[in-house]
């Protein structure tokens, strides 16, 4: 039985384990995480390399499986789903940013944008992918490929790609752990305030603590677990 503020949250995480194989035995990457993201909130979710941070997020988005536990995406358990059936989950609804960008090295700032709309059946692909980008401040950009981008130009356009779709959750794995002080500062300007903007629910793993402390609630990992869901701001 699920509380009842669960209840239109895009994330739920409940007793969530995730054990790997290794050559010296099992390793439990995840200990029974809770986690739950509302609807519009901004969640920080800090600790130590290796604690786990990266890989809650991959369960969280349904990219691997957990050992145990039940992850709610949009209301629907993962459990219950192929890999298939959660991809089209997340496609529209979840958006992720990473820290290495993952732009399409062939592909132009603009045709990164629109080929996932395209892939939607988005009819106005094009000309949207063209506004998020202008939002941005990527309209000068648009013809450039990522290897004639500067990293914070390139982690721009991610964040056009994330949100060009309407998702109501951005996960954002260490988006400004490539960039210089200033760029990082700026992209993280832009992410609040377009996730702000568009409603988007916000979880973002960082080890920045000024990041941190701009967010609604920080969640602190240690050794697989969330040990410290206090609010951000008292």
């Amino acid at each position: 039985m699920y509380d009842a503020s669960e209840t239109g949250a895009p994330l739920v995480m409940r007793d969530v384990w995730l054990t790997l194989r290794s050559g010296a035995g099992p390793v439990e990457i995840l200990r029974g995480v809770d986690l739950v993201v509302q609807a519009g909130e901004r969640l920080a979710i800090v600790g130590p390399s290796g604690s786990g941070k990266s890989s809650l997020v991959a369960v969280a988005a349904g990219l691997e499986p957990p050992t145990r536990g039940e992850v709610r995406l949009m209301g629907k358990s993962l459990a219950r789903l192929g890999e298939d059936a959660r991809a089209r989950l997340r496609r529209g609804r979840v958006a992720l940013v990473f820290q290495s960008f993952q732009l399409l090295a062939n592909m132009t700032a603009h045709e990164n944008v629109a080929a996932p709309l395209e892939i939607a059946g988005e009819r106005d692909a094009t000309e949207r992918a063209r506004q998020w980008l202008e939002r941005v401040g990527l309209a000068h950009r648009l013809r450039h490929y990522p290897h004639q981008l500067s990293g914070g130009e390139q982690q721009r356009v991610a964040l056009a790609r994330a949100l060009a779709a309407g998702p109501r959750l951005l996960l954002a794995d260490e988006p400004t752990g490539n960039l210089d002080q200033e760029n990082a500062r700026s992209v993280a300007d832009l992410m609040f305030a377009l996730a702000t903007e568009t409603g988007a629910a916000l979880a973002i793993v960082t080890h920045d603590e000024a990041l941190a402390v701009r967010a609604d609630r920080v969640a602190r990992m240690d050794d697989g677990r969330i040990v410290d869901p206090v609010p951000a701001r008292a």
